[in-house]
């Protein structure tokens, strides 16, 4: 009998989300952002549930090869561009899109015996990753336009990034910077029109006028909230997500305690009364935060209960106490439908995107679409 522990995707929460981005934005054309393996979902499941998105955005080459294999025959964006000669080979052959990055990748790109048929050009407005810097004058970056542009045949797109798109303040500074930019391009050249992406899954749903011609939502697709201010308006429900993951157990074994009996390693929680404790089938080595403290939400047979003892590689604790009903063998979800990603992950003191991309390889899938 296998270990009781499964990861399960529903493609159908996959496609909800994208409709309700569809729904907020009206015309704007969509990237599906798909890396890191559709943010744990598997790249196949984007392909599946996302095919009335206008493109992919992901990061890996054998992540857009995998799409291509499956039929995707819509532009795919590489947000982190090429990472040499032959990456800029690969993106011809599988007719893949660029995001030029740094000075050493347009070099690339315009030396390049063969180029795709369409880049962007990615401008550091603030967030200070990649991206070419907007500063003063940029006669500089006006330049590479002009090259990219000549070796295109067309006008290059342009994008950014916010870093506080999910806070009332912070992107209005980046924002103005990127209009200053294209302002000051367009002065020079005023036909030049370049299609431009800025939003993220937080502007989606707060900057509508930062939606231009195509928004790069991420997080939101796979029914997590981009906002961390813990408002109900702002959770994946009140936004009208719906989960596409859950992490589900069992438990496995049940021990009873007595009034200071330590739990786990370290004997970090001790009991202050008689205690049920249950063992659950799931660890870190599954993907399930190490750092969760106690009193982490666990749902259990109906109800929620408390996390208790330092999470182990294989095991988790929890009190059972006053969920006299629950006992081996009860069903477990540690996230999905019934205990959000998020609140978990604020628990331990981390975001949503980090648990659905931590979940293992040795955690077995089980993906759904409707009732298929």
């Amino acid at each position: 009998m296998p270990r009781p522990i499964l990861l399960t995707i529903r493609i159908d929460a996959m496609r909800h989300n994208l409709s309700l981005i569809r729904n907020r934005i009206g015309q704007t054309r969509i990237w599906a952002v798909a890396k890191a393996d559709a943010y744990g979902h598997g790249v196949e499941q984007a392909v599946r549930a996302f095919d009335s998105a206008d493109g992919l955005a992901v990061l890996d080459i054998a992540e857009a090869a995998v799409a291509r294999e499956m039929g995707w025959t819509k532009p795919i964006l590489m947000i982190e561009g090429a990472f040499g000669d032959h990456d800029l080979s690969e993106m011809v052959r599988l007719g893949l899109t660029p995001v030029i990055t740094s000075v050493e990748q347009a070099k690339d790109f315009l030396a390049a015996e063969r180029v795709p048929p369409m880049a962007w050009i990615k401008l550091n407005t603030g967030m200070n990753r990649l991206g070419f810097p907007t500063q003063g004058e940029p006669e500089a970056l006006a330049g590479l336009v002009r090259g990219v542009n000549a070796r295109l045949g067309h006008d290059a797109g342009l994008l950014m990034h916010f870093a506080c798109a999910d806070s009332p303040d912070g992107w209005q500074s980046q924002l103005a910077e990127f209009e200053r930019v294209r302002l000051w391009f367009r002065n020079g050249s005023p036909s030049w029109s370049p299609p431009v992406s800025l939003a993220n899954s937080a502007a989606v749903f707060s900057l509508p006028h930062t939606h231009g011609d195509w928004v790069r939502p991420g997080i939101a697709l796979y029914g997590g909230t981009p906002f961390e201010d813990g408002l109900p308006s702002h959770s994946a429900a009140g936004l009208g997500l719906r989960p596409a993951q859950s992490l589900t157990s069992r438990v496995i074994a049940v021990q009873e305690i007595s009034p200071g009996d330590a739990v786990g390693y370290g004997a970090r929680w001790r009991a202050d009364r008689r205690s049920r404790i249950g063992v659950l089938a799931a660890g870190y080595a599954d993907g399930y935060p190490r750092s969760a403290p106690d009193g982490t939400p666990v749902w259990i047979a109906g109800r929620r209960v408390p996390l208790v003892g330092r999470v182990s590689m294989d095991l988790i604790t929890v009190d059972l106490t006053d969920h006299p009903q629950a006992g081996a063998g009860a069903a477990v979800e540690l996230w999905g439908e019934h205990l959000p990603i998020d609140e978990v992950a604020r628990s331990c003191g981390t975001i949503g995107y980090e648990l659905m991309t931590a979940v293992t390889a040795r955690v077995p899938r089980k993906v759904i679409d409707g009732e298929r």
